[in-house]
């Protein structure tokens, strides 16, 4: 179970239960806001925004509550002001790890973020002291049962992609991040239908866990998946699915 992929479907499989606490809803309507108040509220313009509005639509929420938090981001309505913040630090058995947050009160998320590490046997540390273990790219995924491998394979070359990998059911497109809107465009112009699109922070390499390290690291991402002020997870951690299996 590598860091950033299966860890992605476990989240996409978890997402109907997140969504019945509200806190998927709760991440895109601040994703949407600081998207439009940096790049502007229109979506066809600002590649950001535009993905923030098709993760929304995704996760059927009403379009009034996409506008509002548009209009919030560009000034139009009274909003909260959040901020962008990065966290850095270590899990257990040293796995590097990135907490992207998007905040109201810095003072708060720090502290909230600092707990929950200590709490599951990993460390806060200090800026700059894991981001060179990851590379910033684009990913775009299909379900295996959706694409055709050889249509797709092709298709994301053409346009620019990087590589495309096969990752136990599913296929993911890398793209430099410059290239990412590009490959994307192509994949919606030939109707395919990819399961997530994103820039993520990809690990140069991983820590392979197992035993009572492998079971605190899930712990400690879902700890941190289930604060309201993070908004995405990177770690360069692997567990063996046979582990993952004994885990539950």
């Amino acid at each position: 179970m590598s860091g950033h992929s299966k860890w992605s479907t476990i989240k996409h499989k978890k997402g109907a239960a997140d969504a019945k606490r509200g806190r998927i809803f709760t991440r895109l309507i601040k994703e949407i806001t600081i998207a439009a108040r940096m790049g502007g509220g229109d979506a066809d313009s600002n590649p950001r925004l535009r993905s923030a509005v098709i993760a929304a639509k995704a996760e059927n929420m009403p379009k009034d509550n996409i506008e509002r938090a548009i209009k919030k981001g560009t000034g139009e309505l009274e909003g909260v002001n959040y901020e962008e913040m990065t966290y850095e630090g270590y899990g257990p058995g040293g796995v590097a790890m990135l907490v992207a947050c998007l905040t109201d009160n810095k003072n708060r998320t720090v502290a909230e973020v600092k707990y929950i590490f200590d709490r599951h046997g990993g460390s806060l540390g200090e800026p700059g002291c894991v981001a060179w273990k990851f590379d910033k790219k684009g990913i775009i995924t299909f379900d295996k049962d959706k694409a055709d491998e050889e249509k797709l394979m092709e298709l994301a070359l053409d346009a620019g992609a990087e590589d495309v990998k096969e990752e136990d059911d599913e296929f993911e497109v890398v793209t430099a991040p410059n290239d990412f809107e590009t490959v994307k465009k192509a994949f919606d112009d030939a109707k395919l239908e990819y399961s997530s699109a994103e820039i993520s922070m990809i690990p140069q390499m991983t820590v392979r866990l197992e035993g009572k390290k492998a079971e605190q690291m899930i712990n400690l991402m879902e700890a941190l998946e289930e604060n309201d002020d993070v908004n995405n997870v990177y770690a360069n951690f692997d567990i063996p699915d046979e582990v993952m299996e004994a885990i539950g």
